[in-house]
């Protein structure tokens, strides 16, 4: 299969349409992360569908002394991988393409979502990346789209669009893709250098404590509750190593509420040591976070969070993400 370059809307609603269209946006400097994205379109839009891959660097989601001149543009390699992974097309638009007579002067906002976490660190970007979403989708016209789960509050401010505006187009998360050491596959990490890639792995690695200590708690709660409230119990707590816990198996069984503390402290204490590497790591912020409006979790939440950071290492920031479930038997996923 040859892979079809486009530059306009034009050529890409003059396509004849078999099945469904499913769509990977992207601003290029693909590597495995998008193709396993693009091999998830492909299962999607099936054998008789037709996949899109989008290449456009948004200027509206950079904001000031942000990347946006020495973002990597390889084109010729994008299209490469996306052949391989199984694209139909890429669809390669220009600034003028996009956003014909320059800056939109009507913008999709991110409402108070946006102002959260990697809105607060760069104000103005989530209205960005709706806005470019929001017309790659008119441009497009997908039945579905599909987003990586290193975005997480992208995706969720994407998926709250769709829904309040009644886009009509399913949004699928695809799981974050990582390298062998961990690091989350990013664009970006083409420019740490090799001592820089050191510290820069302490971002997984605190979310992994952070996940390690959530599975802890989760099978101790599990335990607590197979166990009858007597001495029994205790001692099947003080078996798996939570002595402090055995003194009160009742209270354990009920410990719930401190589980988001827990499993914060956790990674916090991870990102703690990593200040005083060479290069250090500047902490942005940690986050637990409720992934249908991203506000931190209370002590007492059941359900599906996300356990997020970003920070910076050299001149590079970089995030990354975990999702957990609390309050069921359930281990992080």
């Amino acid at each position: 299969m040859s892979t079809a370059l486009l530059r306009t809307a034009d050529e890409l609603h003059a396509r004849v349409r078999h099945g469904r269209r499913a769509v990977v946006m992207t601003m290029g400097a693909l590597h495995e992360g998008h193709a396993t994205l693009v091999r998830a379109a492909r299962e999607i839009a099936g054998p008789d569908g037709e996949v899109v891959v989008t290449v456009f660097v948004n200027p509206l989601q950079f904001g000031a002394g942000e990347d946006l001149d020495r973002y990597p543009r390889t084109l010729e390699a994008d299209l490469k991988i996306a052949e391989q992974a199984g694209a139909d097309v890429v669809f390669a638009p220009s600034a003028d393409e996009v956003y014909p007579g320059g800056e939109p002067q009507v913008r999709v906002t991110a409402g108070p979502m946006g102002t959260l976490l990697e809105g607060a660190s760069r104000p103005g970007h989530f209205d960005g990346v709706l806005t470019v979403v929001a017309k790659l989708l008119h441009l497009t016209r997908p039945d579905a789209a599909l987003f990586g789960q290193k975005d997480a509050q992208q995706l969720a401010v994407i998926r709250r669009m769709v829904r309040d505006l009644n886009f009509g187009i399913e949004i699928v998360g695809v799981p974050t893709v990582r390298e062998a050491d961990g690091l989350a596959l990013s664009s970006r990490n083409r420019y740490l250098s090799t001592d820089d890639r050191r510290t820069a792995l302490t971002l997984s690695r605190a979310l992994f404590a952070g996940r390690d200590r959530h599975a802890a708690q989760e099978a101790l709660r599990a335990r607590a509750l197979e166990v009858p409230s007597t001495r029994a119990r205790a001692e099947a707590l003080s078996a798996i190593g939570e002595s402090r816990a055995a003194a009160d198996a009742h209270a354990v069984a009920k410990a719930v509420p401190n589980a988001a503390a827990a499993v914060r402290a956790a990674a916090r204490q991870v990102l703690d040591e990593a200040v005083h590497y060479d290069p250090p790591l500047e902490l942005d912020y940690l986050a637990l976070v409720d992934p249908s409006d991203f506000t931190e979790i209370d002590d007492d939440f059941t359900g599906e969070a996300v356990l997020a950071v970003a920070a910076r290492v050299g001149t590079t920031r970089l995030i990354d993400n975990l999702p957990l479930t609390f309050g069921t038997l359930g281990a992080a996923s």
